[in-house]
């Protein structure tokens, strides 16, 4: 019956060409409209999943409480030395923060007067007291420099230097190693020569062994983004934006330094970026393959012109309904043209090449069309469900993203298979395709077919007993496979916040990886903090009132201590700046004073005053000395202002603290936050279950990274798992519906089971780990993979005869069709973003195993049960 009223449709189609094609026309003009007109993007991650699910209300009630958090922009200012960053991220951050039409916040924490006035009581005290005698040591030289930051004051304490070192016979008795300070600066002033902006870093000179912990050559500045969800980069206007104020302030290498971007809201942009481009050199690569493979299939261009119309009318019509029904897509179901073109063409391939046999062994055009919709029309409308049942069994799960291109492309599969039995009938109808020279029997393919049918049938017993071994095999390694949890790794770290964020990570105080916990005011957090805190699995528990420095009082008569020596050495006013014949004057005097240190030091110390005075000696001109002046002293002036800013501490109370950084644990409401930062290794997937689950345990309503990317994963993990589930229930029932035989459908899945068992066992023995993108694989192949099990299994039942089914147009069908599906999904593979091109790779391995399995194993099963027995 099926097959009389496919015939019947492809007749109707056949007898109204013109009907057919200018409604098709129609369809495909308003399906252009509603795409261009309704279709929208978001890449709002947080909806990938269903909101409703218990970890995702966690991390909502958090960034409700904390706006700030989630979708920030880390800037990462980098300049050759410390003063030269900190002047950097002060201008950038001043210039950001007039850009409040595209940044909702900037904070410079570390550039806060804050923390240049209290920064040494943020210290350890024994950094402290490493940091106060070594200022001590160096006090006799910041004063004179202090008096004259000028190369006219460097020379001065040179010569200084240099008569004390001839008092005292070559003895050192400075407090900086003279060798190491005089190479530096010989290397400032070569590197100035040679037209290099390097600058003396006399912070890094002054405070070497106090051993801070922190890099200051490096700042970060927080920026919260104004995304546009709406389009394929969110962020993309603020980061343009931030590069574009940093060129015009100069800030860049050329100019010693760096301004990167990092944070979620830059890997998110750029991450789609990454995505978008990646699908669009896929889908050129797709039709560029799939056509290729048409024309080498077909071999007809009649045929070739209709399935290719057919191919993209149909694509046209897949992306109306998706206007229509979905309207605005996610970042997965942006695919779904992809999947369609891969896919579709399966059933142009099989109609056409069951025609081309009609016509090949001499039936007439009407006689050709109806013999290929009876013949293949049911095989074909059974793939269509059994493809679509596989994409919807997403639906009823909590992956969000995934069902959403499960309902475009199941939508897709009725649209190919209604295109592909009304499109191609009417066009040949118009334009008949020539008969070829013999039937597909003929030929180098079809010899092929014919030995390797031979050979299968001869050896069908061993083939069998070697696939069974071989599926023993493969579900031995099965266990082996896992689940990547970490997003990170689905990024392309090429991209420069992924990198950056790399960079970052090498800092051990570094980690994204904190859960946080929200309390209902601060002496709840400090409660739940001290029974986190004590966990083997956590490090540290932090609320607010940890950012209160502690041993205050120790510290203030440190700092006093210091303030009593240092402070009347830095509360000169200093000398003019020196015009240019002063600057002459004191590079002669630096030079002399170089030449007696020489004298008198000897060693290591001798040979870097040698290579000064002699950098120093080739600056003739009064451009040339007044860069090499500015590279050895235009950080002291930063240097020593923030000395004396830091002389100026006093108490700290919490009420103290700059709302930039308490705002990051105390919400305005009295909510406060608890940052819970891991003792393990958070990259490591069994170490970051054990982290998040010991915390979850004491508090379960904790949240952060490790919890999202913990409970993200199982929810895929069980959407994967209720989704194949579907699948398989789904297809056996339509199978044993359809097909009513026991022998048939065992047939059918028997070749899937197999090339599912390897697919897993190759990602174990290859390393491929699942993941959130390329999990749609197993699901998906129960799905289209049963269906060239269908039509060689459908074809050796209206044959009663495995031999002339495998030398027939079929078994070129089926191995055409995995070409183009391999063909599409492999130019998924060649994308830049590992998350899509996994996607690829799997569902390439998958649908190649599928293909081997079918012509290589079916056969053999076919001959060893033949239809005459079944049941």
């Amino acid at each position: 019956m099926t097959a009389r009223l496919l015939a019947g449709w492809v007749e109707t189609a056949r007898r109204h060409p013109w009907a057919v094609l200018t409604v098709a026309l129609l369809l495909t003009v308003l399906s252009l409209w509603l795409a261009a007109t309704r279709i929208g993007v978001s890449t709002d991650t947080s909806t990938m999943l269903d909101p409703a699910l218990p970890f995702q209300q966690q991390d909502r009630a958090l960034k409700e409480a904390f706006p700030r958090f989630g979708g920030e922009l880390v800037i990462v200012v980098e300049g050759r030395t410390a003063a030269m960053t900190d002047e950097a991220a002060a201008r950038l951050g001043d210039a950001l923060s007039q850009r409040m039409d595209l940044l909702a916040f900037v904070s410079d924490v570390a550039g806060d007067p804050f923390f240049r006035r209290n920064g040494l009581l943020f210290l350890p005290l024994d950094d402290l007291y490493g940091v106060s005698d070594t200022l001590a040591e160096a006090q006799p030289l910041l004063g004179p420099l202090a008096a004259d930051p000028s190369l006219r004051g460097l020379a001065h304490l040179m010569g200084t230097v240099a008569d004390g070192l001839a008092e005292a016979g070559g003895g050192s008795g400075q407090a900086l190693p003279l060798a190491a300070v005089l190479d530096r600066m010989a290397d400032t002033a070569e590197a100035r020569l040679s037209d290099v902006p390097a600058r003396l870093d006399w912070r890094d000179l002054i405070e070497p062994a106090a051993d801070l912990p922190t890099n200051t050559d490096r700042r970060i500045i927080l920026a919260k983004p104004k995304r546009d969800l709406t389009g394929l980069s969110p962020a993309g206007e603020a980061m343009k934006a931030v590069r574009a104020t940093a060129r015009d302030l100069g800030l860049t290498p050329e100019a010693g330094v760096t301004v990167r971007l990092t944070g979620a809201a830059a890997m998110e942009t750029e991450e789609l970026k990454s995505v978008q481009t990646g699908m669009d050199i896929a889908g050129a690569i797709t039709l560029t393959a799939v056509v290729t493979l048409l024309i080498l299939g077909l071999r007809s261009p009649r045929l070739i012109l209709a399935t290719v119309i057919t191919l993209l009318a149909g694509l046209c019509w897949t992306a109306g309904l998706a206007a229509a029904v979905v309207g605005t897509l996610n970042l997965i179901s942006v695919a779904f043209a992809v999947l369609f073109i891969g896919l579709s063409v399966d059933f142009g391939i099989h109609f056409a090449l069951r025609y081309k046999e009609g016509r090949d062994r001499g039936a007439d055009n009407t006689a050709a069309l109806a013999e290929a919709a009876r013949g293949v029309g049911p095989a074909l409308a059974l793939c269509a469900v059994t493809a679509a049942i596989a994409f919807l069994s997403f639906l009823p799960t909590d992956y969000r993203g995934l069902a959403q291109l499960g309902l475009i492309s199941g939508m897709g599969m009725a649209v190919a298979f209604i295109a592909n039995l009304t499109l191609p009938p009417a066009i040949l109808a118009l334009l008949p395709a020539r008969p070829g020279r013999g039937t597909s029997s003929d030929g180098t393919l079809g010899r092929l077919a014919g030995h390797l049918e031979s050979g299968l049938r001869q050896r069908a017993r061993t083939v069998a007993l070697a696939a069974l071994a071989l599926g023993i095999g493969a579900a031995a390694l099965v266990p082996g496979a896992r689940f990547d949890f970490d997003p990170l790794n689905l990024r392309d770290p090429d991209t420069e916040s992924v990198a950056t964020l790399f960079d970052l990570l090498e800092d051990s105080r570094v980690t994204p990886y904190t859960m946080d916990i929200l309390a209902a005011d601060l002496d709840a957090a400090e409660a739940v903090a001290e029974r986190v805190g004590a966990l083997p699995e956590v490090d540290s528990a932090i609320t607010a009132r940890d950012l209160v420095p502690r041993d205050q009082a120790e510290k203030l008569m440190a700092i006093q201590d210091l303030a009593l020596f240092l402070g009347p050495a830095l509360a000169v006013d200093p000398m003019p700046a020196p015009d240019a014949a002063e600057r002459r004057a004191a590079r002669d005097d630096l030079v002399s004073a170089l030449g007696r240190l020489a004298n008198s030091a000897g060693g290591e110390t001798a040979a870097a005053a040698t290579r000064l005075a002699e950098t120093l000696a080739r600056t003739e001109t009064d451009t040339a000395l007044a860069t090499v002046a500015e590279g050895l002293t235009a950080d002291l002036p930063p240097m020593l202002d923030r000395l004396r800013d830091s002389l100026m501490a006093g108490p700290v109370a919490l009420e103290d603290l700059p709302d930039a950084l308490l705002g990051r644990y105390l919400a305005p409401d009295g909510q406060a936050r608890v940052e819970v930062r891991p003792a393990l290794d958070p990259r490591d997937p069994d170490q970051l279950a054990r982290f998040v689950d010991a915390v979850r345990t004491e508090v379960p309503q904790a949240t952060g990274s490790p919890v999202l990317i913990r409970e993200s994963g199982r929810t895929v993990l069980r959407a994967f798992a209720e989704a194949a589930g579907l699948a398989l229930v789904g297809i056996t029932l339509l199978l044993a519906v359809t097909l009513r035989r026991v022998r048939d459908i065992l047939l059918v899945f028997a070749p899937l089971a197999l090339a599912a068992l390897l697919t897993v066992a190759s990602a174990a023995v290859f390393g491929l780990p699942f993941n959130f993108a390329n999990v749609i694989v197993l699901p998906l192949l129960f799905g289209l993979g049963v269906a060239s099990a269908i039509h060689l299994v459908q074809r050796e039942r209206d044959e009663t005869d495995v031999g002339r089914a495998m030398t027939s147009s079929t078994p070129r069908a089926v191995v055409f069709s995995a070409l183009t599906t391999i063909g599409s999904f492999g130019s998924i593979a060649a994308s830049s973003h590992p998350g899509t091109a996994s996607m690829g790779v799997l569902l390439t391995i998958a649908i190649g195993l599928t293909l081997v399995c079918t012509l290589g194993v079916l056969p053999a099963l076919l001959a060893l049960w033949p239809s005459r027995r079944g049941l």
